[in-house]
């Protein structure tokens, strides 16, 4: 029997393209080519070529200027325009996705940047331009200075440290497999021959193929769009960050997560250009803020816990990155 396609996943594909009241939105045309523990301490990954830790980012500043005091460097660019403008993902259930009935794009990923943003200007209503980006555009529209801020689920590594540059971690993921309800495997690893989607441009896909180089990798542009692959039959399954998958499971009653295994650390950090070294350490300022009032909690707590389960605390953020 032909399985058909849920209504909240072809939603998705289709108000992607929509504007909404209270965001300005801009689709950009598509690029070339349940623990109840405190997430994993930073301290594992080992040291880039450089020396310095992947996870380590630049000291935020005692204070953060209030939105009615002078600033300079690229935070009075962002004052004098008068909005932040933050790359995002719009069909990533829970983490920034279009809300079929509002037309809001909202998550976790969309409070971080709604907090920078408030920080900057006092309310983010009015200063926060959201835009549409897939996982391969991530990097270049912060290189371009398309996007000030990119806050699309994106891990932190060496190597695209080299390309641009990190908040401090906001979370910690991890990369699971999702496949159909009735499959018999319980790891990656028995998936040999199967076709298996992950994002184009992201580490999942790295991953997946060190994990079981026997596998047929395929890609697309988007979460919605590896979804779409195996609701049609294309892919016999997806693997990626569990906080995506958890919401295309919630999408496709004809899904599961396999739930025991989790091959890789994900930790997660907004990415910002790299000549924005002020930028960098305000926005670690505003995270460390919310940490430390709860709103982070909240903000997890509302999208994330009913599919991942409790957190003891957010990440522990690594500070001692000076150039």
């Amino acid at each position: 029997m032909k399985k058909l396609i849920p209504l909240a996943a072809t939603t998705a594909l289709l108000l992607t393209a929509c504007g909404n009241a209270n965001y300005a939105t801009t689709q950009i045309p598509p690029a070339p080519s349940p623990s109840a523990a405190a997430p994993p301490a930073p301290s594992a990954p080992k040291p880039c070529a450089d020396g310095k830790d992947a996870l380590a980012s630049y000291p935020p500043p005692a204070t953060l200027p209030k939105p009615d005091e002078p600033v300079t460097g690229y935070l009075k660019t962002i004052r004098d325009r008068k909005r932040l403008i933050a790359g995002v993902s719009a069909d990533s259930l829970h983490l920034g996705a279009r809300n079929p009935i509002s037309g809001k794009i909202e998550g976790f990923d969309i409070d971080m940047v709604k907090a920078v943003a408030t920080a900057i200007f006092g309310t983010w209503e009015g200063h926060l331009e959201l835009r549409v980006i897939s996982s391969p555009q991530r990097i270049p529209s912060l290189q371009n200075g398309s996007v000030d801020i990119v806050a699309r689920n994106m891990t932190i590594n060496c190597e695209r440290w080299n390309l641009i540059a990190f908040s401090a971690e906001y979370y910690r993921s991890g990369q699971k497999t999702l496949v159909p309800l009735d499959a018999k495997e319980t790891s990656v690893k028995q998936l040999s021959g199967k076709t298996i989607c992950a994002p184009a441009g992201s580490t999942s896909l790295t991953n997946l193929m060190k994990e079981n180089p026997a596998v047929k990798p395929i890609t697309a542009d988007t979460d919605t769009g590896c979804l779409v692959l195996f609701q049609q039959g294309k892919a016999y399954g997806i693997s990626g960050d569990d906080t995506v998958l958890a919401g295309d499971a919630a999408q496709d009653p004809y899904a599961k997560v396999l739930p025991n295994e989790r091959f890789s650390e994900e930790p997660y950090g907004l990415g910002i250009n790299k000549k924005n070294v002020d930028f960098v350490k305000f926005v670690n300022g505003v995270l460390a803020q919310m940490k430390a009032s709860g709103a982070w909690m909240t903000s997890y707590n509302t999208w994330l816990k009913p599919d991942l389960g409790e957190l003891a605390a957010p990440p522990t953020p690594l500070y001692g990155r000076t150039q």
